[in-house]
């Protein structure tokens, strides 16, 4: 229900108020704001935002009844977008904004550094700047980091375990995404010693990152990796396609992938990570500061492989690795 919708359900008994009760009401519809990176109709960005309101309605907050919330969505690596909702979003003076991604933080800090700000899906908060430290961010945010830079070594052993014969590896990546540089430098150092010579390849737009898999597919013995942002969300079917066509054996960062067709998954489960981030949206609306409450890392990360895609691989998957699954898809 929208605000307009929720008082002209109240309208007519308002009248009837008291002005100190009607101003009583007035004082418990609390505002919040949503900075996203994603489009609001992709299917798994929908499913993180219901899990951030269930956090909210955990915490007593439903929308239309104490609550509104006003959403803007940005094109994945449109930073002049991003920068016009995060002004557009601050001049509406929410009490705290929720922003999605390293490309939706960047630009809210820059426009307010006193707005309570929770973020999700930033891999290096610290090296970007937006908190002093995990466990006391210091500033006006503070939220959750899904990756650490050590895990994207495990995505590597990973591939060469399901797929012993890969030799060149690709790794896909945004390059206007810092984090990439040292999750590429935890996979150099331990390429020499599994046989895999790396390459870093930036892409884009769609059509950037169908001739990358094509070149990466042209040659024998190739793999792929998929570093996580917003971009490689937003093309995760057309990604997962081109390595199915190229025969690519492929490591993603989230389960979505591997549901979707990828072959394997390494990554913490994002859901709950939204839903927790409404926890804090309450902790701040009930006057907690952003500066004292730490960025929270994942506390598990989940295995998915696919043995579909792996048998149209012709890959036979090693028992020991099918046993540290938590989960198979057939």
């Amino acid at each position: 229900m929208n605000r307009r919708e929720f008082i002209t359900l109240l309208g007519g008994a308002a009248a009837a108020w008291p002005l100190a009760v009607q101003a009583q009401q007035a004082r418990r519809m609390r505002q919040i704001g949503v900075l996203s990176t994603v489009a609001a109709d992709d299917p798994e960005v929908q499913v993180r935002m219901a899990a951030f309101h269930q956090g909210l309605q955990e915490a007593g907050w439903v929308v239309g009844r104490n609550l509104l919330i006003e959403y803007r969505w940005s094109s994945a690596g449109d930073a002049e977008q991003a920068r016009k909702y995060a002004a557009e979003l601050i001049a509406l003076a929410p009490e705290v904004i929720l922003a999605v991604a390293t490309a939706a933080v960047e630009p809210l800090q820059h426009a307010t550094r006193t707005t309570p700000i929770v973020f999700v899906q930033v891999s290096d908060p610290v090296g970007a700047g937006f908190v002093e430290s995990l466990a006391r961010p210091g500033g006006n945010a503070t939220g959750f980091t899904p990756f650490e830079f050590g895990i994207s070594a495990k995505w590597l052993e990973l591939l060469k375990e399901i797929a012993p014969r890969v030799t060149r590896v690709a790794v896909l990546r945004d390059p206007s995404l810092v984090t990439g540089i040292g999750q590429f430098a935890a996979m150099q150092s331990v390429a020499p010693s599994l046989g895999v010579e790396l390459s870093p390849i930036g892409v884009s737009s769609a059509s950037e990152i169908e001739r990358a898999v094509s070149v990466v597919g042209q040659k024998p013995n190739g793999g792929l990796i998929v570093l996580p942002g917003s971009l490689t969300l937003r093309h995760r079917k057309s990604i997962i396609q081109l390595a199915a066509q190229h025969r690519l054996p492929a490591v993603y960062p989230y389960r979505y992938h591997v549901a979707d067709g990828g072959l394997m998954a390494y990554g913490p489960d994002t859901i709950e990570q939204y839903r927790r981030a409404g926890g804090y949206i309450d902790r701040i609306l009930k006057g907690e500061k952003p500066a004292d409450l730490p960025v929270q890392a994942p506390t598990k990360y989940e295995l998915v492989i696919n043995l579909k895609t792996a048998k149209a691989l012709e890959l036979d998957v090693p028992p020991a690795l099918l046993a540290r699954a938590d989960e198979v898809i057939e």
